[in-house]
């Protein structure tokens, strides 16, 4: 019986300005899949989405920002298969940018095992999925 739904949650296009140059934060996935992806992550109970940004910026970084950009941007996506420490069927997500300074990033090692920091075009490429393909240009659009 299929009836939990979609967990609410929060994309998030890490960046970094270096000489004039736009520099996006892709973590390398391994819990549930592999590939390449940025943060992202649940809106947890009685959180509001922009506690939700920095809550998982802090826990996927190790970052802050103080330069944080909603977007009119939004959907769902259903996981490929039946993730064993979740009720739900898939993720509603909505999009935000974070400006930070550090390069210096210290990845969540339960969810992700490498991290790099690419221009928008290979940054584009090496995202796994296209939802998050199509929050990057957004993005991009609005900060280079």
């Amino acid at each position: 019986m299929e009836k939990a739904g979609y967990r609410k949650g929060v994309f998030i296009a890490v960046y970094k300005k270096e000489k004039e140059k736009v520099l996006y934060l892709i973590l390398k996935r391994k819990l549930h899949w592999k590939g390449w992806e940025f943060p992202k992550g649940k809106i947890e109970n009685k959180e509001t989405k922009l506690q939700a940004v920095k809550r998982e910026l802090k826990e996927e970084t190790g970052q802050t920002s103080n330069s944080i950009k909603k977007y009119n941007y939004k959907g769902k996506f259903k996981y490929q298969k039946k993730l064993p420490d979740r009720e739900e069927t898939g993720q509603t997500f909505n999009l935000y940018s974070a400006k930070i300074k550090s390069k210096k990033v210290k990845i969540d090692k339960r969810e992700h095992n490498d991290y790099i920091w690419l221009n928008y075009n290979k940054a584009l490429k090496k995202l796994t999925w296209n939802n998050q393909k199509k929050s990057l240009k957004i993005v991009n659009e609005t900060i280079s």
